[in-house]
């Protein structure tokens, strides 16, 4: 017993080793993880008879479910064929012994070195159980046998196949008769102990299939445990970003009344009549282009800069300069184009001509329509009263 609480002690201490980690087992549901396993082998007397010259054979089956990677849990079933006689009761079937009973594991590997999310290609357990020990006597004897056994034993695991589905195991087992009643011919007593004399032993190989898992898999699997430091440091960067949302609500609903504005004197453009300049006399009106874009004076349009400040000589006339833009960019970026290009104009005919100031009367006037040809809307036109 103190062996066993010392094992419990150690399997303990080695999961609570693994809660550490940053890692820890998938939830699984009741019927995940459960194996079918078929074995076969020999078994003997421990004592008296030697192994092989009173070996018969013997067949079985068991029904696990893995609670844990370290703890399992199943139920079994053992037939011995009837082919020698150990108690002087030569049965009449195929099976003269059985054995039905219950067993834990204990796997040595996962509880000592951890578990890292797949079976180990071999591994140890430990196996212990109760159960029902039965013999089947001849019709000459009045009754069957039975009594209870306690068995003990490893299993030598090799877990095959990419998806570790299939496992081939060597299973050496003792099982003991614990009432040494009911099966050995002669036995007197009812106290369970434990007596080599009354045991057999069993080398069994067994093959055992994995059922599939809810999770797709055929064994227990790992997940990835948030450090609740880092899950604090999530949800702050998450109220964060929730409150640049916010405040991308309040700029969206002040844009989209920009926009509502824009569109508003956008409309109020488009419903003015197009400019319809009929020139009578071009005498008086001069046109200066410029490049897209651009409100600086070009060589080429010097000379009609020059016919304005002509007609202003030797009177008092005075000049009014109207700057204009083509369609492209925006319209605020055009409307100031348009002020500049006549400043530019007006500059030009102080600066290089004398023109005083007081005689010239410059503006934006923002897009200009005046010609069907986009380009030539680039202009400042100049009107000379």
């Amino acid at each position: 017993m103190k062996k066993f609480i010392l094992l419990a002690a150690l399997a303990m201490g080695a999961v609570a080793s693994q809660a550490q980690t940053s890692q820890a087992l998938a939830p699984s549901k009741f019927f995940d993880n459960m194996s079918f396993t078929l074995k076969g082998g020999m078994v003997s007397p421990m004592e008296n008879f030697g192994f092989f010259k009173a070996a018969r054979g013997v067949v079985g089956a068991e029904l696990r479910k893995q609670i844990t990677p370290i703890f399992g849990l199943g139920v079994e079933g053992e037939w011995s064929i009837n082919t020698s006689s150990w108690t002087g009761f030569k049965s009449a079937n195929a099976f003269d012994h059985q054995y039905v009973g219950v067993f834990g594991t204990f796997n040595f590997m996962n509880a000592f070195a951890g578990y890292k999310g797949a079976p180990r290609l071999f591994e140890i357990e430990a196996v212990a159980g109760t159960g029902w020990l039965h013999a089947y006597y001849p019709s000459s004897v009045s009754y069957d046998g039975n009594s209870w056994a306690t068995k003990v034993g490893l299993n030598l695991n090799f877990n095959l196949g990419e998806a570790k589905a299939w496992t081939f195991s060597l299973k050496p087992s003792i099982l003991w008769n614990m009432n040494h009643h009911g099966i050995e011919q002669n036995v007197l007593g009812w106290a369970a102990n434990y007596d080599s004399n009354h045991a057999v032993v069993e080398l069994e190989a067994g093959l055992t299939y994995h059922f599939g898992n809810s999770n797709g898999t055929h064994h227990f699997t790992l997940v990835n445990v948030i450090d609740p430091a880092e899950l604090d440091a999530l949800n702050a960067q998450i109220n964060a970003l929730r409150a640049d949302l916010d405040a991308c609500g309040v700029n969206n609903a002040a844009l989209l009344a920009q926009i509502a504005d824009l569109q508003a004197q956008l409309d109020a453009c488009n419903r003015r009549p197009a400019v319809e300049k009929v020139v009578k006399d071009l005498d008086n009106i001069r046109y200066v282009f410029f490049n897209i874009s651009s409100d600086v004076i070009l060589p080429n349009q010097q000379p009609n800069v020059a016919m304005v400040a002509d007609a202003m000589k030797n009177n008092d006339a005075k000049v009014t300069i109207d700057g204009y833009a083509s369609k492209d960019g925006s319209l605020e970026f055009n409307q100031k184009l348009a002020a500049r290009r006549a400043e530019s104009v007006k500059k030009e005919l102080i600066n290089r001509y004398g023109v005083a100031e007081n005689r010239i009367d410059a503006q934006g006037k923002g897009i200009g329509e005046l010609f069907s040809e986009n380009d030539w809307n680039r202009v400042a036109v100049c009107t000379v009263k």
